[in-house]
């Protein structure tokens, strides 16, 4: 294990390449990692992609705009939102990524969950990889259930309970917790054989606002250097709170903010607005 001590170095120039399904995808170039939520309940697009239908024409409007991945989300994570178990997420999952995969091939799928029953049903329907906020945290069988996939598992740094996960802790040094956190997970899911990690800060999850500009400043020393990064900060309220203004209309500040994390070496920045963050990635690699 990395010991506290260790000084993770920048994660800038690391080349990266992970396994989606047997496809090699190579993530030299950051990729955009497009929200599809068929939650009645998203704080800010809730009720808007819950039908099979709703849900292919948003699909195909996020892989148009640019996106390459297309993160499925059957329940919300936002605080005071409905739980769901894995069963109800699965029924109102339903044939929608079956869909996605046979209208766009191309389009790699990845499916937001804390259970390790709806990662199986994902997996026999054709995701691409597995994004869990609980760090393998809510379901126990999380971690074999990944490692039985050979699926890329998004690892979050999150509080240890689904009660909690929202509790603003302040810690002493933000970017030490999240880093001690990815260290215990990732040396687990190695010894269990998953060997294709993507680490999420969990911008949004149970951190002050000054923790998280920390965490923006302090981008490029989260993670050990062989593992991308993916950074979800996209209406997160952090940003919009202290400015006094919605979710929606914050797009300015978070394009900055996303110029800021790609200069620090992110490989991933899962958002709802992907035209936007598009031309934020295309301004990125022009300045290269």
């Amino acid at each position: 294990m990395l010991s506290d001590s260790q000084t993770p170095q920048p994660v800038n120039a690391q080349p990266y390449s992970i396994n989606c399904n047997g496809r090699l995808v190579q993530l030299d170039t950051p990729k955009i990692m497009g929200i599809l939520n068929l939650t009645p309940d998203s704080f800010s697009d809730g009720g808007r992609f819950n039908t099979e239908k709703s849900a292919l024409e948003q699909a195909g409007k996020l892989l148009n705009e640019g996106a390459e991945i297309i993160d499925i989300g059957p329940q919300s994570t936002r605080p005071n939102a409905e739980f769901l178990s894995s069963q109800e997420e699965i029924k109102r999952i339903g044939n929608i990524i079956s869909q996605i995969k046979k209208e766009f091939p191309e389009a790699l799928v990845s499916l937001d969950t804390f259970y390790a029953e709806t990662v199986k049903f994902g997996f026999s329907e054709g995701i691409d990889m597995i994004n869990d906020i609980s760090g393998g945290q809510y379901d126990e069988k999380m971690f074999d259930t990944a490692a039985e996939t050979k699926l890329p598992y998004i690892l979050m740094h999150v509080n240890p309970s689904y009660e909690t996960m929202h509790d603003k802790i302040r810690f002493e040094d933000i970017t030490l917790e999240v880093n001690r956190y990815f260290s215990e997970k990732i040396n687990t899911l190695l010894e269990k054989g998953v060997s294709d990690i993507i680490l999420d800060p969990g911008f949004g999850f149970g951190k002050t606002v000054e923790d998280q500009m920390k965490m923006i400043d302090e981008v490029e020393y989260l993670g050990f250097r062989k593992f991308p990064l993916l950074i979800g900060i996209s209406r997160k309220s952090f940003i919009y709170k202290p400015l006094g203004k919605s979710p929606l209309d914050i797009n300015e500040e978070t394009q900055k903010l996303h110029m800021k994390v790609l200069e620090q070496g992110a490989k991933i920045l899962r958002v709802h607005d992907v035209a936007e963050a598009r031309e934020t990635l295309l301004q990125f690699l022009q300045k290269k």
